[in-house]
């Protein structure tokens, strides 16, 4: 079905940059791939959504690919974080105007939480892909940050008329930078011994929320530790 799949979203993707990710395109992705209507549709049951998000799916995986090949230990954290934004938004730089096209998809109110899955996606694979081990609340923590820095670089690059899109580098980093101060912050609060008083109440019902279990329920966010 994967397979089925890849072959409508190559044929797919010619089409966006005039129809969108629109049923009309959905149609010409089943007629240039060949298949007939209901393979289409057993491979894609939402149609053009479903493309999409395979879309954007599909440059997730090759963005983990290309950071599995490559040594980074050189870099500060930080900067593997950064780059792994970076990556992403190159590989997405090959079809920019289905990037486009997606994100208003993707912004209408019944599509909005597909959008929310798919950029929720993006930020786990690359804190997997990076190494992360937290099973607490910093799981969420670092992946909603992340969504954040991840979703507002992109709308930045999609209007950055730029050389080799510096400017959305720039804006990057300065979006890293921020989120740096904030950890720098959190870490002065656990030090404080005033601070991190206050903080034990909060801390203590926040460590019993854990990260979901792989291969769990798909629908469930996580899962809440029994303090017994």
């Amino acid at each position: 079905m994967n397979d089925l799949k890849d072959r409508l979203l190559d044929a797919a993707l010619p089409h966006v940059a005039f129809d969108g990710w629109s049923e009309a395109t959905f149609r010409a992705a089943i007629e240039d791939a060949q298949v007939t209507p209901a393979q289409g549709r057993a491979a894609c049951p939402r149609g053009a959504l479903d493309l999409a998000f395979a879309f954007h799916s599909r440059g997730d995986d090759r963005m983990v690919a290309q950071i599995r090949g490559q040594d980074l230990s050189e870099m500060r954290f930080r900067d593997r974080v950064a780059h792994a934004v970076r990556t992403r938004i190159e590989i997405a730089s090959e079809n920019r105007e289905a990037v486009r096209r997606g994100v208003t998809l993707f912004a209408l109110p019944m599509h909005a939480a597909d959008g929310l899955r798919a950029l929720w996606g993006t930020s786990d694979a690359i804190w997997d892909v990076l190494g992360d081990t937290s099973d607490d609340v910093n799981w969420y923590t670092k992946r909603g940050t992340l969504s954040g820095v991840y979703s507002a670089t992109v709308l930045y690059w999609l209007g950055d008329t730029s050389d080799g899109y510096r400017e959305t580098w720039d804006f990057l980093d300065r979006r890293i930078d921020n989120v740096m101060q904030i950890e720098k912050v959190k870490g002065q609060v656990r030090k404080s011994p005033v601070l991190s008083r206050l903080m034990a109440g909060p801390n203590m019902i926040l460590d019993r929320i854990k990260a979901p279990v792989r291969g769990a329920r798909s629908d469930l966010p996580g899962h809440w530790r029994d303090p017994s």
